[in-house]
């Protein structure tokens, strides 16, 4: 199972770390050999934060080897495909082919959502928010087309255009991957068939699967699931990436680490988080209990294991993580053990 880790860069609006930091963060995860890959979160305005592809592009210029990705594009449906097309693909360029675009169709248009306001969103950028999920789909159409094809056509419900180009292309041949986010522990429960359709969307477009806040138990039912429907879409499921995105607050005392980490959440969501809901997707407390929590979801199929620290000291929760490292290689300490047993 590989790591990587996510930059908060929702951060720097609330105080919690600042545009330097982050670069720093990131040589830092990289230059440890401990991260596979740097992952930046996405909103416009209902979650504002330091704009995903501009974060993205400046990391570009500051690593040399770990992977580049969204985790997710929550505004993936607000963009013009053949826009975001020209950005990823001169991304993809400067990153030398690194990069990973993770499509999602962000949070639920209600307003006062409890992960941003995305009625007030849609309204500004004069989108109708019941049609996120069609517009993600023939977003990612729309990118692959403009990515293999020079010059390109397309013809669709909300894009329409002939003999366009992007150019320079993407270095990644034949595009670069195209991921997609949801979220499991729902997954076989609506007998609408809505749920069925997330797996399908997955199995039909992406090149990889994120997720959130699931269980190792949950994760391992979600994926046996895509996978088997990736083969009855005629497509090698063993092709398909996986991660999932989790929290990690490291402190002996796990009453501060749960603390810090609900404080965290709560200004990061502009929420009140409960307590079960932190613990399902946080592990707070001693390096040797997060490695447990952490290490679960390796024979549960885990690939990829994002870690995002719900900390305001990014940097010594990091280099908590490189004193572990160092100190216990051959103890089941944070992330040591799934790095060595990879």
């Amino acid at each position: 199972m590989k790591l990587g880790l996510l930059l908060p860069n929702q951060g720097v609006v609330f105080g919690a770390t600042t545009v330097p930091e982050l670069l720093e963060l990131a040589e830092q995860a990289e230059g440890s050999g401990i991260f596979e890959s740097l992952w930046v979160g996405d909103n416009l305005l209902a979650k504002p934060r330091l704009e995903s592809v501009t974060l993205l592009s400046a990391l570009a210029m500051r690593t040399k080897t770990c992977r580049l990705g969204t985790a997710c594009m929550a505004s993936f449906p607000l963009r013009h495909p053949v826009v975001l097309a020209a950005q990823w693909s001169a991304l993809d360029c400067l990153a030398e082919g690194r990069t990973v675009l993770t499509a999602c169709i962000g949070g639920g248009p209600a307003k006062g959502n409890i992960a941003g306001d995305f009625r007030s969103e849609y309204d500004a950028m004069q989108v109708d928010p019941t049609e996120r999920v069609a517009r993600m789909e023939e977003g990612i159409e729309v990118l692959r087309v403009l990515w293999t094809q020079d010059p390109a056509t397309f013809k669709g419900r909300f894009f329409d255009f002939d003999g366009i180009a992007v150019r320079p292309p993407p270095v990644q041949n034949p595009c670069p991957p195209i991921w997609v986010a949801n979220n499991p522990w729902v997954f076989g429960t609506n007998k609408s068939g809505a749920i069925n359709r997330q797996v399908d969307r997955v199995a039909r477009l992406a090149d990889g699967w994120m997720t959130v806040g699931a269980t190792p138990e949950q994760f391992d039912s979600a994926w046996r699931e895509i996978c088997d429907a990736t083969e009855s879409h005629g497509r090698d499921s063993a092709q398909l990436e996986n991660a999932i995105y989790f929290n990690l607050n490291l402190n002996d005392d796990r009453a501060v680490a749960y603390a810090e980490s609900k404080r965290f959440l709560d200004e990061y969501y502009s929420s009140d988080w409960p307590e079960w809901k932190v613990n399902v997707w946080t592990a707070c407390g001693a390096p040797a209990e997060c490695a447990e929590r952490i290490h679960a979801f390796e024979p549960a199929g885990a690939q990829t294991m994002i870690i995002r620290f719900t900390s305001y000291d990014q940097k010594a929760q990091l280099a908590v993580s490189y004193t572990h490292l160092r100190a216990h290689e051959t103890e089941a300490d944070l992330v040591c053990r799934l790095l060595l047993e990879k």
